[in-house]
């Protein structure tokens, strides 16, 4: 019985892992579909995707308040981000694109 079990947790962490794996890949995917027009060219202040200096005071403050930002909007001095981007994107997939660009941000 107790083999099993292990078995069942091993099997349900190596699921929790290639979700994370997915998550990145949808968030490329998804920062190619709605977000790339901003983030690409820089409008309205939006941070260029892989510009490490513009992205380094942003990454500073934390995920929390990235995703927080990308998903309700934000007015910056730097500029303005809509909520969402303006894109009907649901709060996990804003999440992995905000991951995404994090990632290449750094």
């Amino acid at each position: 019985m107790k083999f099993k079990q292990v078995l069942a947790g091993v099997s349900a962490i190596a699921a929790l892992m290639t979700v994370s794996a997915g998550v990145l890949a949808d968030g490329e995917s998804d920062y190619k579909t709605a977000c790339f027009a901003c983030h690409d060219t820089g409008v309205a202040g939006a941070p260029k995707l892989g510009d490490k200096e513009n992205w380094a005071p942003r990454i500073a403050q934390g995920s929390d308040t990235l995703h927080k930002h990308a998903i309700e909007g934000y007015q910056g001095s730097a500029g303005f981000m809509p909520p969402r981007g303006g894109s009907a994107l649901s709060d996990d997939a804003i999440m992995g694109v905000v991951d995404y660009m994090v990632e290449k941000g750094q």
